[in-house]
């Protein structure tokens, strides 16, 4: 009994010490979002700022134009996991509950979707979006960042609807409730972790998303995003590190808050759809 409780401590013990491993780059940040210049250069791994300078987040937010860039990633970010989870709980709706020939191969075709590189399609959705006229546009980012299979999330809402009881729908059937009816009604609501999962995990790609939004408002920096509009911190002969560190951290604040208030249903979701 004894040893297992020593047992049982230093797997604690090794457990904390990765955890802040993990945790330090990211306390380093936000510590160095406040320092000057100067000193961000000088402290090394030493985290803690001589003087705080809050004036480093004013900095960030009007004179990068990080008001801009944030309302510009808010609008596309809802409206991506919209038409993302929209899309791919429907697919995986129609994959995992209805039997049709063929099925077995479209779900083999999605899979491997999954292999191409995002960076080998940029081209070809680049000159899909000219000739939509979707260019330089923020239509045309949510357009490009909301098209592909999306695996994942069409998966996850395939496995957790081929698992929800046949009695439900035919229950629902004996109600007087047709195809659409029993779907909304009965089925959809018992996926709201999948729905969670899906949420989070877009919402924390598209936030963070680099190429297409670079890509698609190259002429237009006014329409830039969070991830893009970092590089208005860097000049061609010296970089504003502290500004830099103030704008990620804004960045990060919402994916955090996003993550904490969902992870339950997150963790649901991922083992709902897994459980055998």
């Amino acid at each position: 009994m004894k040893s297992r409780s020593i047992t049982h401590l230093i797997l604690h013990i090794l457990l904390i010490l990765c955890g802040i491993v993990w945790i330090y780059p990211f306390v380093w940040m936000v510590f160095s979002s406040l320092k000057t210049n100067n000193t961000f250069l000088s402290s090394g791994i030493n985290p803690i700022p001589e003087v705080f300078q809050w004036e480093n987040y004013s900095r960030a937010w009007e004179v990068a134009n990080f008001e801009g860039y944030f309302l510009n990633t808010v609008i596309i970010t809802i409206a991506v996991i919209l038409i993302v989870v929209v899309l791919s709980c429907l697919t995986g709706y129609a994959l995992g509950r209805v039997k049709f020939p063929g099925r077995k191969v479209i779900i083999g075709i999605i899979i491997g979707f999954s292999f191409i590189p995002k960076g080998y399609t940029i081209i070809p959705l680049y000159q899909f979006m000219v000739l939509l006229g979707l260019n330089d546009s923020l239509l045309g980012v949510i357009a490009a960042e909301s098209s592909g299979a999306h695996v994942l999330f069409i998966l996850l809402f395939a496995s957790f609807f081929a698992k929800v009881p046949k009695e439900l729908e035919e229950s629902a059937m004996l109600d007087g409730c047709g195809f659409l009816g029993t779907f909304f009604k009965v089925i959809l609501p018992t996926a709201k972790p999948v729905f969670a999962t899906a949420i989070i995990m877009q919402f924390i790609w598209t936030w963070s998303s680099y190429l297409v939004p670079l890509v698609l408002t190259i002429t237009k920096p006014d329409l830039r995003t969070l991830a893009v509009g970092m590089t208005a911190f860097t000049e061609q002969y010296s970089t504003d590190w502290t500004g830099m560190a103030a704008g990620a951290t804004i960045s990060l604040l919402p994916v955090m808050f996003i993550f904490i208030l969902m992870q339950r249903y997150f963790i649901e979701g991922i083992a709902g759809s897994v459980k055998q």
